[in-house]
């Protein structure tokens, strides 16, 4: 009996999710959930799956009067919601949708904006126990959690890089949070900190930590690592509740057939004294945190550059 590959035995010990648009990849491997955001949707638009959804809300974005640059923004959510319906149709699970990171500093256009979305897959006959709103953790970011958890909207809170964050998320009572691994480890290495091995990997302690006081604490928040950089770093986090892995890194643990032990364990939780985290402790340990300083702002102008990079391409073909 041939021993399973290590990503059906990753299955065993925590929820895998593909963190791609592509549609022919989810249909291949098969995740619970999957991820949209403005650079997949973007790439989404070369793909022959996405044409027929294209040239339809192309053809509406045409037929519309009025501001065109209202216009061009109408078509990227279109997009993105045509995407994630379809998506959905593949995940027994959810589909994150990534709210526009360039308000990632705004509460009230956050929520509103989510609002939309859930309206929209609604709409499209997706409901909304099928969809995670993807915000930015800025402080506002959470704040936005917080009203739409009260309101039965699900909230995945990513770019997370600090413990702070990731507990005020917790706190806000956010469904989901996304710790990035990968690009904690790329700002130590380029830092001049290159860990000697995987269980001193920064990306690593990190996630683990979390999920260790997220458990101690008794919270329901889910714990999904992401940002990886290599199928050790999966390895090392066997057991987290959730990790979204890209395409590539989901056909390495696919074709590895070695042993995959579980890594992490939820202790008991325990009656913690918790004084809540609020916006000027998160403003003061962020501030105390030059990685999570800066990963936390370049993500966001990342994903914001993506989101006006599609608003760009459907521009030009409008």
């Amino acid at each position: 009996m041939s021993t399973p590959s290590k990503l059906s035995q990753l299955r065993e010990l925590s929820v895998v999710v593909a963190d791609t648009g592509d549609y022919e990849a989810i249909k291949r491997l098969q995740p619970v959930d999957c991820t949209t955001n403005p650079t997949l949707v973007k790439k989404a638009l070369d793909l022959p799956v996405y044409a027929e959804l294209i040239e339809r809300e192309l053809a509406w974005g045409r037929q519309q009067g009025g501001d065109r640059e209202a216009v061009v923004h109408a078509v990227a959510d279109r997009l993105t919601i045509g995407v994630g319906a379809l998506l959905s149709t593949l995940v027994p699970g959810r589909v994150s949708t990534e709210v526009d990171a360039d308000q990632a500093h705004d509460t009230a256009a956050t929520v509103a904006k989510a609002r939309q979305f859930i309206q929209m897959y609604a709409d499209a006959g997706v409901p909304r126990e099928k969809i995670l709103i993807k915000i930015a953790a800025t402080w506002e970011g959470v704040e936005a959690a917080r009203v739409l958890q009260a309101e039965g909207i699900d909230c995945n809170l990513t770019l997370i890089f600090n413990p702070t964050q990731a507990l005020a998320c917790s706190e806000a009572g956010a469904f989901l949070i996304s710790p990035f691994v990968g690009r904690i480890l790329d700002w130590y290495v380029a830092n001049g900190q290159t860990p000697a091995n995987i269980d001193e990997d920064p990306g690593v302690v990190f996630v683990r930590g979390v999920y260790a006081e997220f458990k101690r604490r008794g919270s329901p928040t889910v714990v999904m690592g992401a940002s990886f950089r290599s199928t050790a770093q999966i390895e090392a986090l066997a057991g987290c509740d959730r990790l979204t892995i890209s395409p590539d890194l989901l056909e390495k643990l696919d074709a590895d057939h070695g042993a995959l032990p579980r890594k992490l364990v939820a202790g008991a939780a325990e009656a913690v004294q918790v004084t809540p985290i609020d916006a000027a402790k998160f403003a003061a340990d962020l501030a105390a945190d030059p990685m999570a300083t800066e990963k936390l702002a370049t993500g966001i102008d990342a994903f914001a550059k993506d989101l006006q990079a599609l608003r760009e391409r459907i521009r030009s073909e409008l």
